[in-house]
This record gives structure tokens, sequence and C-alpha cells, in this order.
């Protein structure tokens, strides 16, 4: 009988994802294998930036809940002016801040702490785009929303990964309707926007 050669320990973490477009294009980024973690699938990603132009020069954007930095580190990527990153896991806060440097991405700021009452404390109407992908079991949905709506500019956009499809009623009852809609396996991404 042949003997069996171990299978390699794999690193700790989930694997990788990658940037898809801008000055960072093809960069990788780790995903550390925690719960609640579901890094944006890259194809979700290419979706969500045709939606809204390959180009976000200028804007200024919030990743509520950041997690691998994925969604606001491909706006930094685009030209955004501001990325602000809010993520509550002290390990994934310094995951990030280490991508930050390496990237030498000056124009993103890493935050540790509560991405609600950060969306919160926003200026009114200062915002081109805010991401929101909580994990899917936290029951933060309605009050990130709610936050995002105010934050974002009249013709701003949030971008929402939820595990449903949001209804117009729930999202008019927060101020925003959808502009776009993908399923992609178990994953429902929104693009919304304000109502005028």
């Amino acid at each position: 009988m042949k003997p069996t050669t171990p299978s390699p320990k794999l690193p700790q973490g989930a694997g990788v994802v990658r940037i898809i477009g801008g000055q960072w294009r093809r960069t990788k980024l780790p995903v550390a294998l925690k719960p609640g973690l579901r890094p944006t699938p890259d194809r979700v990603r290419e979706t969500l930036f045709n939606w809204l132009g390959q180009s976000l020069q200028g804007w200024r954007c919030v990743d509520a809940f950041a997690g691998t930095g994925a969604l606001g580190l491909e706006a930094a990527s685009r030209g955004a002016a501001h990325v602000q990153l809010c993520e509550s896991d002290a390990g994934l806060v310094a995951q990030l801040s280490t991508q930050v440097a390496r990237l030498k991405a000056t124009a993103v700021q890493v935050q540790r702490g509560d991405g609600v009452a950060y969306l919160k404390q926003l200026a009114s109407s200062s915002v081109d785009l805010v991401f929101i992908d909580p994990p899917f079991d936290s029951g933060l949905f309605d009050a990130s929303l709610q936050a995002a709506a105010q934050a974002i500019q009249a013709d701003g956009f949030v971008y929402l990964e939820a595990p449903q499809l949001w209804e117009a009623d729930a999202l008019a009852a927060l101020g925003l309707n959808t502009h776009r809609h993908l399923k992609a396996g178990s994953v429902h991404a929104h693009l919304l926007q304000r109502i005028a």
C-alpha cells in the first residue's frame, strides 16, 4: 500500500480576493477566517462598479462594515478622493491598516468602531457612496440603511448586500429606492438611491 502524503496545512485564512479595477488592479487582499466575514464576490463587485461607472474620481465613500476592505479599496483604486473603512474587529482593523500602508493608499482611513454609529454622526448629504455589507445575522440592516440615507448626497448611492431581496415598501420607509438589483448565489446586491 502506498503511503499517503499529508495534505498541506492551509494558512489561517479563507483565501484572497482581488481588486478588480483601477490603479491597484489584480492586487490580492487576504481574507481572514472570521465568523460572519463574507467578502463580496468578484463577479458582484465587477457588476457593482459597472453600475457606478468605472471611475469614482473625487467621490467620498464609506465602507461601514469593511471586513477585508475589498469594497472600499476598490473605490479608492478607482479614484475616490476619500474612503473611510469602519470595522469593529480589532484583528481585521490591523489587517486593513497593513493593506492601506502597503498600497500607500493616502485617500483611505481605517477606523475601529461601530459602522452604524459612524454613519449616524456623518453630516447630512456629505458622502457620495456608502457600502453596507454587515454580517447577515447581525440585525444591523435597518439602522445602517436609515443612517446611510441621511448621509448620502441627493444623487449619491447606497450599496447593500443582504441575504434577501429588500422590498420597495421596506426601503421607502427608510427613504430609499432600488436603482439596480442582482442575485448571485445566496447574496442579494442592491444599489439604492435616496427618494427625491
